[in-house]
């Protein structure tokens, strides 16, 4: 352990040592998950069952609005609840093994140094360069999030994002912040995300990827608004690092800080890193590749550049293994918050639900019913944590509800779109966000109180963005 992280580690267990003589352990995800995978099962026994009729236009499955039947109930026996963290795990599967295999990778490259030393440079001194490295990875993120390049696997970066912040003296929450809400800057507005807005567009009629201009200028808010937030936190980072010098006599700077160099190898490995997530990155946009392809490319790097570093071959799988293991908890909380979605619709009260909600929108006017529309799909968000499968599911309720609130399918798809970006930062049961949080070591509620402020703000800019959207009749139609 560098010189350089043992006063931020000595305060994180002075506040843990302080947390436990009150009582007050962080939460623990697997039991945040647990109590409401608990809530969930219960819920299936108490909000009335009902299902949509359905029909099948081009591989999606559409709900038909004004067709909620009553149905049997199907309560979820304590056993089935058991089953369904089983089935949630089984289907999660090539996520865990992307988190498993990051951690593996990411074990060899630290063995071979290169990576840490490479962050060292980037991250040497503070002030502007550290300034200029938010703004860089903020855009460089957004801009993959926002092409649907990276989601799911954004996961497999944070690594990366630890390793930086450890190296410019700031905490793990940055380090995991960098990454995760840089990339969902841009993945909140899906400028030209296939998955999410193209889909959605498809299922509300309108021709694909329209209204461009419009997302543009919401991420470009979103973008700002992120960077100021982490230059804001690095400035007072820089505050604290400062006062902690000045008050600790014989400490020495990290050695990563004070000059790192690459050697030959370790520059071959760097370049091999890169080279390797930049051909997933063309692969991701040009041939849909996803979690599968990340997990080789990740075996394919640790292999080489344990190869060009001169690890012996038992001595990489030793480490990969090792960073495996490292990564068990933080990889097996996705099958946890997969099995919530698993229960209630097992139960069958999300049409139910759904239902509800569009019955509280019908009164309201064209405004409050858009910003409505934006709430309840961030609240679906937490039962239905897939953005494609939540948009199958309201948008064939709330476009033909939009038309006679004289809404355009617009400003309905904007909505949605927006309550299931916004969401995602602090979803508990978001699969990727709390393996991000496991795998940081980072308490969900530290996070929560981390990311209020930016939420806040990107809150603010999601009601105005409906807004202007219903104020301009935001179309083609």
């Amino acid at each position: 352990m560098n010189n350089a992280s043992q006063p931020v580690e000595g305060m994180e267990q002075t506040l843990q040592a302080s947390h436990a003589a009150k009582g007050k352990d962080p939460i623990n995800p697997y039991v945040l998950l647990f109590g409401m995978l608990v809530v969930a099962t219960l819920a299936t026994w108490l909000v009335p069952a009902g299902e949509f009729s359905r029909t099948v236009s081009n591989g999606v499955s559409l709900v038909v609005p004004n067709s909620l039947k009553a149905v049997p109930q199907h309560g979820v026996m304590p056993g089935e609840m058991f089953v369904a963290l089983a089935k949630g795990l089984v289907d999660s599967a090539a996520i865990i093994f992307l988190i498993l295999f990051t951690g593996g990778a990411l074990a060899v490259l630290e063995a071979t140094g290169a990576v840490r030393n490479a962050l060292g440079m980037v991250a040497r001194g503070d002030g502007a360069r550290a300034h200029i490295t938010v703004i860089v990875i903020c855009v460089v993120f957004s801009l993959l999030g926002t092409l649907g390049v990276v989601t799911n696997s954004v996961v497999a970066f944070v690594p990366l994002g630890l390793l930086l912040a450890e190296s410019m003296g700031l905490s793990k929450e940055m380090g995991a912040g960098l990454i995760y809400l840089g990339t969902y800057a841009g993945f909140n507005t899906g400028i030209l995300n296939p998955v999410t807005t193209g889909l959605t567009q498809r299922l509300a009629g309108l021709p694909m990827f329209s209204g461009m201009g419009f997302r543009v200028c919401i991420y470009i808010a979103f973008l700002i608004v992120t960077i100021v937030f982490f230059i804001i936190r690095v400035r007072a980072y820089q505050s604290q690092s400062r006062g902690a010098a000045q008050s600790m006599a014989g400490v020495q700077p990290s050695p990563m800080q004070q000059g790192a160099r690459l050697d030959v190898r370790q520059g071959v490995v760097v370049g091999i890193v890169v080279v390797c997530l930049a051909v997933f990155v063309y692969g991701s946009s040009t041939l849909h590749w996803a979690e599968k392809e990340m997990v080789a490319m990740f075996l394919i790097m640790a292999i080489a550049a344990g190869a060009v570093s001169g690890i012996r071959p038992g001595r990489i799988a030793d480490t990969f293994l090792q960073g495996c293991s490292g990564l068990v908890k933080g990889a097996l909380v996705v099958g946890l918050a997969r099995a919530i979605s698993i229960v209630l619709s097992h139960g069958k009260i999300l049409d139910t639900i759904v239902n509800m909600l569009a019955g509280l929108l019908a009164p309201l006017d064209s405004t409050l019913a858009a910003i409505a529309m934006f709430l309840s799909a961030a609240l679906m968000h937490v039962g239905i944590s897939s953005g494609s499968g939540e948009s199958a599911v309201l948008i064939p309720i709330f476009a033909p509800l939009g038309d006679t609130l004289h809404l355009t399918r617009q400003v309905t798809v904007q909505a949605v779109l927006l309550g299931e970006g916004f969401m995602n930062c602090f979803n508990p049961t978001s699969g990727v966000l709390m393996a991000v949080l496991a795998t940081s070591g980072i308490p969900y509620l530290k996070w929560v109180r981390f990311v209020a402020p930016l939420l806040a703000a990107w809150f603010v800019i999601c009601i105005v963005a409906i807004a202007a959207g219903v104020a301009m009749h935001l179309g083609p139609f």
